[in-house]
């Protein structure tokens, strides 16, 4: 049990690293913990109208700049050949 645990959170670790690197040079080099405290559990609300889903984020959310250049470059559409 404890090596799937270890396996898992390994897994785990390398796209956060990854998040925090895309955000920002702040979370470049920020903990792990920190990256998963500014990033990852967000203080958000997510609504539904028109069959649309909205994220509304905190107003005055210091990160709101960093979260949203990292949604920004993770979705960027696919090239076309």
């Amino acid at each position: 049990m404890e090596t799937e645990q270890l396996a898992l959170a390994a897994l785990a670790h390398n796209p956060t690293r990854a998040a925090g690197a895309l955000a920002s040079a702040f979370h470049a080099k920020a903990t792990t913990a920190t990256i998963r405290d500014h990033l990852i559990n967000v203080p958000a609300r997510l609504a539904r109208f028109a069959r649309r889903r909205t994220l509304h984020l905190p107003e005055h959310w210091p990160w709101a700049d960093d979260f949203t250049q990292l949604f920004d470059l993770v979705h960027v559409p696919p090239p076309t050949s």
